[in-house]
């Protein structure tokens, strides 16, 4: 506690507002911040007990100032259990956006696609997901003042803001869906045999990311929206080799739509 009061309070020193909503941004998928209005920009090695990204296409900056005329923190760049962190680390910041004063979380990731009629650069909005990973970020002492002890996860992913979210697809010239995302530890992508399993136990997709962060929110009561960028096929008919090139590109083809959908998320 003392450790994320010390990090909100270098944040909130710099600021003269309360953030509404905390953007969390994913691999080659930072091209929202081209519509911000940017007011003050922290390196997150600046920041006390920050985690620093080690990942090729994650910036490492924390953005504040507005969004379609809504105050937001935005998240260039997050952590993975991959690279060595802790679920606990890979989930502080979303305590410290807490703790400015978010009132929900947006978070978007890349992913593999399980479901036969996805394609590439397609986005799929989460309705809810599958934690394969070896930790919980709620392992061990619970902070009341965070959070109860058992949350419920009945609704991982707010059914209005999935609403929303449809009704704003439908008005976009791209295939949006929406479905089941599995959380693996990574950092290897899955064998033929594991994306057989995941799509048999339910997932349309599979990264690894956002589960961790989507736990703390809703153990702090915050309502999440999520949304898949389709990276890769992973259903045996059109399973190959990937390459991080192919990845950042499909990303960047899907990044226009997954920018006009977050963006008019804010638009209430």
């Amino acid at each position: 506690m003392e450790k994320i009061r010390e990090a909100a309070a270098y944040i909130k020193a710099q600021l003269d507002f309360k953030p509404e909503t905390g953007i969390i941004l994913g691999t080659g998928l930072g091209g929202l911040v081209k519509l911000m209005e940017v007011e003050k920009e922290i390196d997150y090695d600046d920041i006390p007990h920050f985690p620093v990204s080690t990942v090729e296409s994650h910036h490492g900056k924390l953005l504040l100032g507005k969004l379609n005329g809504k105050k937001v923190v935005v998240m260039q760049g997050r952590f993975h259990y991959y690279e060595g962190y802790s679920l606990k680390q890979v989930t502080f910041p979303v305590r410290v956006m807490k703790l400015l004063g978010i009132k929900q979380l947006f978070v978007s990731n890349a992913a593999g696609g399980l479901n036969p009629t996805y394609g590439i650069a397609d986005l799929m909005i989460l309705n809810d997901h599958v934690n394969l990973q070896p930790a919980n970020p709620l392992t061990g002492a619970n902070y009341d003042e965070l959070g109860p002890r058992f949350p419920d996860m009945s609704q991982p992913y707010s059914r209005q803001l999935i609403e929303k979210g449809l009704e704003i697809a439908s008005k976009m010239d791209c295939n949006v869906h929406q479905g089941v995302y599995a959380v693996v530890p990574g950092p290897n992508l899955e064998t033929p045999a594991e994306y057989k399993y995941l799509s048999i136990i339910g997932a349309d997709a599979v990264g690894m990311s956002t589960v961790p962060e989507v736990i703390v929110a809703r153990h702090m009561d915050l309502p999440c929206f999520a949304v898949s960028v389709i990276t890769d096929l992973c259903y045996p008919e059109a399973i190959e080799e990937v390459k991080i090139e192919k990845i950042l590109a499909a990303a960047a083809k899907a990044e226009p739509f997954l920018t006009e959908l977050m963006s008019n998320m804010l638009d209430s």
